[in-house]
């Protein structure tokens, strides 16, 4: 048990130390100049990423709030069940994200994928829907990076293919980020 726990710490750490700091930046960037614009920012996910897409939504609202200053606009589209039941049901589950898309996104708005494998194929359809209609597309995976690095502006891959591993970096990406976003907002 001590040499399984060791391990998993062990490659957590190196997956953590291998991130791309010019990466980080340049994904706090591109939050922080749609929220120059007045730009919306959503997140989506399945699974354990539909978790990290809920904390980073809320994060990204609340945490980067500065008095005086407007807000991030951010947006989880994995918080809806009544919703993501519907799209399920009437229409097709890899649908789930894309046609929340269709009513609320604008051109310039950011969409983030938050994709372990980077091969869900209802975040591959809404980043696809996405970037074919104006968005700035940001992927969050690990496993290489699969299909969704190849369909947007930026991608994070997580140099893991253990989903625990790369579930916590994600996590983790999201504070980061959040803090970054927040000393912009603070220092313009």
């Amino acid at each position: 048990m001590t040499s399984l726990i060791k391990n998993y710490i062990d490659g957590l750490s190196l997956c953590l130390r291998e991130l791309s700091h010019q990466d980080i930046t340049d994904v706090a960037d591109i939050i922080f100049k749609a929220y120059k614009k007045s730009k919306q920012v959503f997140i989506l996910g399945n699974g354990g990423s539909a978790s990290t897409a809920s904390h980073f939504a809320r994060d990204l609202r609340m945490g980067t709030v500065v008095s005086g200053k407007k807000r991030v606009r951010a947006t989880s589209l994995t918080d809806n069940m009544a919703m993501i039941t519907s799209l399920a049901n009437d229409i097709d589950y890899n649908s789930i994200f894309k046609e929340q898309l269709v009513d609320q996104l604008n051109e310039g708005d950011v969409v983030i994928g938050i994709s372990a494998s980077g091969n869900s194929p209802n975040v591959l359809g809404a980043m696809e829907y996405a970037r074919e209609n104006g968005a700035i597309t940001i992927a969050l995976t690990g496993f290489g990076g699969g299909k969704l690095k190849e369909l947007v502006d930026k991608a994070i891959i997580v140099s893991s293919h253990d989903y625990g591993q790369v579930e916590d970096v994600h996590l983790s990406l999201g504070h980061i980020i959040t803090c970054a976003v927040k000393d912009r907002i603070s220092n313009e």
